[in-house]
């Protein structure tokens, strides 16, 4: 009995080489970059469960800077614990919050959060204790390559993973006509996947109404 296919980085690889119909060192030698400036494009276009990443440890009393997790792409929500109940951490623009605690000297709760720079948030008033908190936010997968062979890209969205790879590969060959045609297949996964996840979504929050 044959085994179902799995996608892995090395069949991926072999997969893009056997489509293009390709054995020369200089298209071959490109496979890596067209898998990897097609992750980035999934991650752009993806905001689904599958890439959502929960985060929770405690704020540093005194500090208002807060870093980012490493692969951070984009924040759902935070909060943090205060006497045992959650609060909402909102965001806002840094100008807000500058002028809302314009000295960060001074300790309080914090209420707000902003985009500071990519790898950190701004978070105002400064807190004035150690406070447990929660993250929800989007996270850049790990990136394939022979010694991460799989991700979530490779096991649920492998077609998409397929098809942007060889759009970027026939640009690369300047074949428009091909990279047209596996644009169009690849736009039409895409799609699937995003009506998938927001059918998801509607169904979460229908148990929440109904319960």
């Amino acid at each position: 009995m044959t085994a179902a296919y799995v996608m892995t980085y090395n069949n991926l690889v072999t997969d893009v080489a056997q489509y293009l119909e390709r054995t020369d060192t200089a298209t071959l030698d490109k496979i890596p970059t067209f898998i990897g400036l097609t992750e980035q494009k999934l991650a752009t276009m993806l905001k689904v469960l599958g890439v959502l990443t929960v985060q929770t440890s405690t704020l540093n009393q005194g500090s208002n800077v807060l870093d980012k997790p490493a692969r951070w792409h984009k924040t759902v929500s935070m909060n943090i614990t205060v006497a045992g109940r959650r609060r909402p951490v909102l965001l806002r623009a840094v100008e807000y919050l500058r002028e809302y605690w314009p000295d960060p000297a001074e300790e309080s709760v914090p209420k707000y959060y902003a985009d500071y720079d990519y790898t950190h948030w701004l978070i105002a008033p400064t807190p004035d204790a150690a406070y447990n908190f929660e993250v929800i936010y989007y996270e850049r997968i790990q990136p394939l390559d022979s010694s991460n062979q799989t991700n979530w890209f490779t096991i649920y969205a492998p077609q998409a993973l397929l098809y942007g790879s060889l759009v970027e590969a026939s640009m690369f060959l300047k074949n428009y006509e091909k990279a047209q045609a596996y644009d169009s297949q690849f736009n039409t996964i895409m799609q699937s996947l995003i009506v998938e996840n927001k059918l998801r979504v509607a169904d979460r929050q229908a148990i929440v109404a109904d319960s």
